[in-house]
Parts: C-alpha cells; sequence; structure tokens
C-alpha cells in the first residue's frame, strides 16, 4: 500500500554479538535499507541504548522507511 511504514530496530553495528546465547546480526540504518531494497526509503534512524533486565546495555539502531508510490504501481 503506497505511503505504508515500516518501523524497524535491530542491534547496532557495535552492539552486542550475542543475546540469550544466540548469535545475533548487527546492521546500522544503511544496512537496514539496503536490506528493504528500491520499494522503501529511509525517512529516520537513531541509536539507542536499552538496558535489559539483567543489567546488560544493549546498542541499538532504530529506521523509519515509508514505501515508496513509484514501486508499489510496479507490482
Amino acid at each position: 500500500m503506497t505511503g505504508s511504514f515500516v518501523v524497524l530496530a535491530t542491534f547496532a553495528p557495535d552492539g552486542r554479538e550475542r543475546c540469550s546465547g544466540l548469535p545475533v546480526v548487527r546492521s546500522g540504518a544503511a544496512r537496514l535499507a539496503e536490506r528493504l531494497g528500491a520499494t522503501f526509503d529511509l525517512l529516520w534512524s537513531a541509536p539507542a541504548a536499552h538496558t535489559a533486565p539483567g543489567g546488560a546495555e544493549q546498542r541499538l539502531t532504530w529506521g523509519l522507511f515509508r514505501r515508496r508510490a513509484d514501486q508499489v504501481a510496479n507490482r
């Protein structure tokens, strides 16, 4: 749908390598945009720090994307 938005958060490039014992994928805003492809435009991104229940800091990347109108028409 034209004008649809996507909000994503992921572990930041300098974030943890593991969470709850499992490996994680770390990404910056540019990498998130690359993975979504030309269908979405990056409108905003920001780093964030979250304190996990165990007290460890988790560095995150947030991104806000909007679906491009020209990409929807070509579906």
